[in-house]
């Protein structure tokens, strides 16, 4: 039997030391408030229902993403059997806003838990023709072991964090 595309996500993830989340809509906000280190960054969230807390600095000047700790982002979809989250480059930053602070919160909706690499193809394939726009997938936090040692946060954040909206 294969488990729920959730579970593999979740499983796969935390093989990377991601911390997943799963919460209902009503308990997303306060969720969200409780991981984020200030001072934070974020792109404001494509949800009525799933905000960001107030004191996060939407549309963060170059030295706002330099001194921010967080950076909040919705992410467009994970992939389960990876582990892996989608960032799609916006016009309100979500990519800088993911990759500058040391701690990255993305938030999704279960439904957009896809289960393998094909299915992310196919979406990303749809908005691509429509759109000529572009994504990263990532999965873990940012590691390099190119001078021997693995360090992490080399080329992103040292730590993530992923809520999980039902």
């Amino acid at each position: 039997m294969t488990a729920e595309p959730y579970d593999r996500f979740a499983s796969r993830a935390a093989d990377f030391g991601v911390e997943v989340t799963r919460v209902a809509a009503a308990d997303a906000s306060s969720t969200i408030e409780t991981l984020v280190e200030r001072p934070a960054v974020g792109a404001a969230l494509p949800w009525a229902d799933v905000t960001l807390p107030e004191d996060v600095r939407t549309d963060p000047t170059p030295a706002e993403l330099d001194e921010a700790v967080t950076g909040v982002t919705a992410a467009a979809f994970a992939v389960a059997d990876y582990g892996s989250i989608a960032l799609r480059a916006t016009p309100d930053g979500t990519e800088p806003v993911s990759l500058f602070p040391d701690r990255h919160v993305a938030v999704l909706r279960e439904a957009d838990v896809l289960p393998d690499m094909a299915a992310a193809f196919d979406r990303l394939g749809e908005t691509f023709r429509a759109t000529y726009g572009s994504a990263i997938l990532a999965t873990g936090p940012s590691a390099t072991a190119d001078m021997g040692e693995l360090v992490k946060g080399a080329h992103g954040p040292k730590a993530v964090d992923v809520v999980v909206v039902r």
